[in-house]
């Protein structure tokens, strides 16, 4: 637990000092106004997420190896693909049952899917560095600490879903911060987890980009009617279950 703790203060202080960095770079280099445009929350962003890999992978406290990669998972990953494709609306869905959460951070991410550079954070650095540190640093750390591999995957995947910061965004990564522990328990790896978070980042960065309301309701998205709504949530669970079922099968350590 105690190093749990230490990588995630560790993140934690990460984003703080580089957000401080580059804020105070703009007001002495550049312009002092400049605290909240995209230029300046993409190249934060993308700082974070840079110095956080670096910083983890120096440490070692997150490892990467080849191991699994080696042991020619593809069909694995392509179920943790469509098990991404398949839980975006049924997710959706739920979240839209809760009571409405604040969405503090609905700008700056607006901000940033908005614009072409924006894929380079969501997208790519974010699923690798997330991953690294709360799946290959600090469920590891979890699961070496508590005999209960659910209990620790249900610690981590609460941090990962506090940490984001955002309200409206935590029942979701809750959610998928589950999926995603289950996914490094059963192999010691962050590449199915890693392959997973980047489709889900990467159909969210597309959807916002192609929708006219990127923030519509699925029952807006499908004009009102109820029973395409369902149909969608039906057709989505007939690719996500099969999906968690092969992965059940596939999913192994690498020898």
């Amino acid at each position: 637990m105690k190093k749990a703790i230490i990588y995630l203060v560790t993140f934690v202080a990460l984003q703080l000092f580089v957000a401080l960095l580059v804020k105070l770079g703009f007001m002495l280099f550049g312009n002092s106004k400049a605290a909240m445009d995209t230029t300046t929350l993409i190249i934060t962003q993308a700082s974070v997420s840079v110095l956080t890999i670096v910083v983890f992978l120096w440490t070692k406290w997150g490892v990467v190896s080849r191991d699994y990669l080696l042991s020619k998972p593809y069909f694995t990953l392509f179920w943790c693909v469509l098990a991404s494709l398949g839980a975006i609306i049924p997710s959706t869905w739920i979240q839209e049952q809760m009571p409405a959460l604040p969405n503090i951070l609905e700008q700056q991410f607006d901000m940033i899917l908005k614009d072409r550079m924006g894929y380079l954070v969501i997208g790519l650095l974010a699923p690798f560095a997330e991953e690294l540190v709360f799946r290959g640093a600090i469920l590891k750390a979890l699961l070496g600490w508590s005999k209960n591999h659910w209990y620790a995957i249900a610690i981590s995947a609460l941090v990962f879903a506090l940490v984001h910061g955002n309200p409206a965004q935590m029942p979701h990564a809750f959610v998928i911060g589950l999926l995603l522990g289950w996914m490094y328990y059963r192999t010691d790896s962050i590449v199915p987890s890693v392959a997973f978070h980047w489709v889900n980042n990467t159909v969210a960065y597309i959807l916002y980009n192609i929708m006219p309301n990127p923030n519509a309701k699925l029952i807006e998205v499908f004009n009102g009617n109820s029973k395409t709504v369902l149909l969608s949530i039906v057709f989505s669970l007939f690719i996500l279950v099969p999906s968690i079922y092969q992965l059940n099968m596939r999913l192994k350590k690498a020898k």
